[in-house]
């Protein structure tokens, strides 16, 4: 058996690029730069076919020992006490190599998006894109690169902008992704990316482990979702010793919500004789609605497998169905995808130039019926200049529906914070800031994390919704293909605010207690005793008694006042701490809604322009075909016949791109 037995890498993807480098130099020998510009960005993105699959899961299930095993190399850090900190990237490389990623920027500028790679809502961290320009990119926020910008474009924890590189050893990886093995640098680690070169990875794939879950309401679930909503392909792992929890279940369905190739892996089957029981189990728990199908591996018969080369061995471990999955319909699809992508993209240009010759040609053949061949392109020309004004339906349903959506995702925002401004309200009452403060801030970052993805994956869905709506208004006139808008992962930004807390949590000491008491029940004493004194009536030792009894009250009243003059400091804490997550998400939200808004604008604006070229050249050659002579007819009509052909052709070959 192959160490590596993944399939060989698709020639899809270079078809594709052969057909791109065809329109390529059509659009040369046609003078078609403009044309031109948008093939190139089209075979860019040929070149670089990011495909992010995410493994997550609880933590301590095997993700990092799969993510060894199914590359055949030890790249994550795997250990009994300590859990990924930090995510770990892994993609091709000619060379091995291994780079902290460290946040840089500042707030409000970087936006991470999951995973080193290209973000689709993400690509490289290093290799910037605008996400998502209709037409030149994917949608961008998978874990992985950053066009871009999260979960694919830059690792999650990221903001905006790309991360700062630093190459370290190989042997140094666990170093820095596991906890507590080693103090931060001066800047913060936000993930760790390794290169390795496998066959598996040659086509753009990006694997990328990811901290535990900890909970759906944990930071780290909000980060884990944020990349899966960028991410091609999610491996949802679960161990053998027990059934899936409700917790991994709400995962799993939130994850299904934002990605639509979901399967669970049951590892350390090797270890847990029962776990034809547990698959049967899980099996019966996805079955209500998921749609998500459970695969049963041992990383470690897989990883004795590739030592031995025993192909026996590595289809008992179960990962030989894993990687076909992987590699089939994960990666040849979204290569598939891509490729069509750029068959749309020759198509649609090809057309415009066979539109443009066909125009030329008709007055050619019938010099009688010219005029009315320029007629027609004179209203063709009208219409097409329509569209670049700032009435056009598309441009007004764009300016429309971005400040409707800004409004609506601001309202969302506050709406969800001032629900968790009310909850922690309510459990500040009837706690002791004093016991149970650190547990309160975990929870509050927690909670914020959670409603910010949902905030998000509403701006994501809500944006896609409205580009698809300027799309079908410009649709007619362009005949172009809508390619998704880019929404960056917010969830990091918001990760970067702290709970500046200036709160007395020191309860009394026994020592100061004591003072308390004293100083109330010698108040009290002498109190009655002045009393007693103008009533001539004696207390003796009965003044002892109301002096206790006084002091009691006293420590009893000062210990009230101090747990509500605490709790009145934690709930200016964490009032602050959600109006600085409002301000921030707030601010990144309308910046994101601006980028979309330009980038769609600019795309659109860049096909009327192209259209208006088509038209005006081809008006052009109209004109001049009625004042043709007739041998100068007959030559020209083969030229273009000559002319047409070729590009039909072309049109054919990027028809048979994907078969």
């Amino acid at each position: 058996m192959a160490a590596h037995p993944e399939a060989a890498r698709p020639s899809v993807l270079a078809r594709a690029a052969r057909v791109v480098d065809v329109g390529l130099q059509a659009c040369a020998a046609y003078g078609r730069a403009d044309l031109g510009d948008r093939l190139a960005a089209t075979k860019r993105r040929l070149a670089d076919p990011a495909v992010h699959i995410v493994v997550a899961g609880e933590f301590k299930q095997g993700k990092s020992s799969l993510v060894n095993a199914l590359l055949g190399a030890n790249v994550c850090p795997v250990d009994d006490d300590v859990a990924t900190a930090v995510p770990t990237y892994v993609r091709y490389g000619q060379q091995p190599r291994a780079e902290l990623l460290l946040a840089g920027g500042t707030p409000g500028e970087q936006h991470a998006a999951g995973t080193p790679g290209e973000q689709h809502a993400a690509g490289t961290p290093g290799e910037q894109r605008a996400a998502g320009t209709p037409g030149e990119q994917r949608a961008a926020e998978t874990p992985g690169e950053q066009p871009s910008g999260g979960a694919p474009g830059e690792p999650a924890g990221a903001l905006a902008g790309e991360p700062r590189r630093q190459e370290i050893p190989l042997d140094q990886v666990r170093r820095y992704a596991v906890e507590n093995r080693d103090p931060a640098p001066a800047e913060r680690v936000i993930g760790v990316e390794v290169q390795l070169p496998r066959t598996m990875l040659a086509n753009g794939m990006v694997v990328v482990d990811t901290p535990g879950v900890g909970g759906l309401g944990s930071a780290h679930a909000a980060a884990s979702l944020g990349a899966v909503s960028l991410a091609q392909a999610v491996l949802f792992v679960t161990d053998a010793s027990q059934e899936l929890t409700r917790t991994e279940l709400d995962f799993l369905r939130r994850a299904r919500e934002l990605c639509d190739t979901v399967v669970c892996v049951l590892t350390k089957i090797d270890f847990y004789p029962a776990w034809r029981r547990i698959r049967d189990i899980n099996l019966r728990h996805l079955s209500g609605g998921l749609d998500v199908p459970v695969l049963a591996v041992s990383s470690a018969l897989r990883a004795r497998a590739v030592k031995a080369n025993d192909a026996r061995l590595n289809v008992e471990s179960g990962f030989a169905e894993l990687v076909q999955l992987v590699t089939r319909q994960v990666g040849e699809n979204a290569a598939d995808r891509l490729a069509a992508e750029a068959a749309d993209e020759v198509t649609a240009v090809s057309e415009q130039i066979i539109g443009q010759f066909e125009a030329e040609r008709a007055a050619l053949a019938d010099p009688a019926a010219a005029q009315a061949v320029i007629d027609q392109l004179n209203e063709t020309k009208r219409r097409v200049e329509s569209l670049r004004s700032a009435a056009a339906k598309w441009s007004q349903t764009l300016n429309d529906g971005i400040a409707d959506l800004s409004a609506d995702i601001d309202h969302d925002l506050r709406t969800r914070i001032r629900k968790i401004t009310q909850e922690a309200d309510d459990a500040i009452e009837n706690i002791d800031p004093a016991d149970v403060w650190a547990e309160m801030e975990s929870w509050l970052q927690s909670r914020v994390s959670y409603e910010v993805l949902a905030n998000y994956t509403m701006l994501r869905a809500r944006a896609t919704e409205l580009s698809e709506q300027v799309a079908q208004h410009f649709r007619e006139a362009s005949g172009d293909m809508l390619h998704p808008v880019g929404v960056y992962n917010p969830a990091p930004v918001a990760s970067q605010v702290r709970i500046e807390s200036k709160i007395e949590l020191e309860k009394m000491k026994a020592g100061k207690q004591a003072m308390v008491a004293l100083r109330s029940a010698y108040g009290g004493a002498i109190m009655f005793t002045m009393l007693s004194s103008l009533a001539g009536i004696a207390l003796g030792p009965l003044s002892i008694g109301i002096g206790l009894v006084m002091g009691r009250k006293g420590l009893r009243d000062e210990k009230k006042r101090q747990v509500a003059q605490r709790r009145a400091q934690a709930k200016n804490a964490m009032r602050r701490y959600c109006d600085e997550v409002n301000f921030v998400m707030g601010k990144d939200s309308r910046d994101t809604l601006r980028r979309i808004q330009r980038q769609l604008r600019d795309h659109y604006s860049a096909l009327a322009e192209e259209l208006t070229r088509s038209n005006a050249e081809a008006l052009t050659a109209a004109a001049e075909a009625a004042r043709r002579s007739q041998a100068d007819r007959e030559k020209r009509l083969r030229d273009l016949d000559a002319e047409l052909a070729r590009l039909r052709q072309l049109v054919k070959m990027a028809a048979e791109v994907v078969g």
